[in-house]
């Protein structure tokens, strides 16, 4: 089973610590591996989503906006695969398709509100 990495400054690097813990569905199946970061991968992110912070601030309402709604768009755009996702975790085909639905629509309410302020 593939061991999933972290995602931490616009990179995949291994956790620092080498440990990793299992992750299954309702039905006791195994879906993936995920690292188990430790305190210098945490402050890692940490330092990497300050760094970042300034830049997010610094854009403008409607830059900010149109950046969420071209979120809402790509996740619209593989709409099957979030939901196929869901499933696998054990979410019915209803409940995963309200789901991403509903993370949709709210990508989209926040996009427009924006630059109302």
């Amino acid at each position: 089973m593939k061991t999933y990495k972290l995602y931490i400054g616009g990179k995949f690097p291994r956790t620092e610590s080498g440990r990793y813990f299992p992750v299954h569905n309702k039905k006791g199946q195994l879906l993936a591996n995920m690292c188990l970061a430790s305190r210098k991968d945490f402050r890692n992110a940490v330092v990497a989503a300050r760094k970042a912070q300034s830049g997010w601030q610094n854009a403008t309402a409607l830059n900010k906006g149109q950046i969420l709604y071209r979120i809402a768009e790509m996740l619209e755009g593989r709409k099957d695969q979030f939901i196929k996702e869901l499933e696998i975790q054990g979410y019915s085909a209803k409940k995963a398709t309200e789901e991403v639905e509903a993370s949709i629509d709210r990508l989209v309410y926040y996009a427009g509100w924006s630059d109302k302020y």
